[in-house]
């Protein structure tokens, strides 16, 4: 039932800016609590940044003054604007909805996308 289709990502270098769209239906952003996790090759599934159930927005400590998530409910999309890129932030993203539970839980998170591939080069 719940769709999201990411996109946005690519090749940048380190220092770059990118922003990610995640494509979600208006019954699922009425409905669902949005976030974004990454994950490297060799390592978990990470949150990123995500919507509080107060539609606060909370991020990882490692992005957390470099990403920001937000929402345009016209376009029925949710974005991840990611700024002062790192080597280290390469990873594939992924858009993911949950409907209760702590906002940075994977475990929490029903719905996810088919991820997009961001890469940084140092």
């Amino acid at each position: 039932q719940v769709q999201l289709v990411e996109s946005g990502g690519g090749l940048v270098q380190a220092g770059d800016s990118l922003s990610l769209s995640c494509a979600a239906s208006e019954r699922t952003l009425r409905n669902w609590f949005m976030g974004w996790f990454r994950q490297a090759p060799g390592k978990e599934r990470e949150f990123v940044s995500g919507f509080t159930w107060s539609a606060a927005t909370y991020s990882a400590d490692s992005v957390k003054d470099r990403f920001t998530i937000s929402i345009d409910n016209a376009k029925n999309t949710v974005y991840l604007q990611m700024n002062s890129l790192k080597a280290e932030d390469t990873a594939v993203y992924f858009c993911a909805a949950r409907s209760g539970g702590a906002v940075s839980d994977r475990r929490a998170y029903a719905y996810w996308g088919q991820g997009t591939q961001v890469t940084v080069s140092s």
